[in-house]
Formats: structure tokens, sequence, C-alpha cells
């Protein structure tokens, strides 16, 4: 194997897109300062928890956009590899 055809085949999924951006929300949850606190409580939970399990389901709703927007794109074609059930 070329050194140029295993430089093909090392990340042949990955692929940009600006719906990608939309992985760095969930990531907000982590700065302390916001959620460092007690009050205000939501059934008697403290704000500190609460919060963080608010940020679940929005987690789980910036994947599966991000999912449904991406999906349609393919990664590069290797015509050296056999199709499944294919062969040489």
């Amino acid at each position: 194997m070329s050194s140029e055809s295993s430089r093909s085949h090392a990340h042949p999924a990955l692929h940009w897109s600006n719906w990608n951006l939309l992985l760095l929300v969930p990531l907000l949850m982590l700065v302390t300062p916001v959620f460092n606190r007690d009050e205000p409580r939501l059934f008697g939970f403290p704000f500190f928890y609460w919060y963080q399990f608010l940020w679940v389901p929005v987690g789980v709703l910036c994947v599966a956009i991000v999912f449904a927007k991406t999906r349609h794109i393919t990664g590069p074609v290797d015509r050296d590899e056999p199709v499944d059930g294919e062969r040489r």
C-alpha cells in the first residue's frame, strides 16, 4: 500500500458542515459561574441540579438536528477496496 492511499484511509468519513457548530451549544453548560448557585429552586431541586438536567434534552436535540441535516453527506469512495460480497 502506498503512502498516498494510506493517507486517504485515515478518516474517510470526516466532513465539515456548518451544522456541526450546533454541537458546541451543549458545551455552554460547562460555564461554571452560570450554574454555581443554589437559587432558584425547581420542585425543591437547587438550580445547580435542574440546570444540568435541562441540558440533557438540549444536547440530544442538538445531536439529532446535526444528524438529520448531515446524514446525506457521504464519505469519499475508495475504488481499490471491494464492495461487500465482491471478490478481487
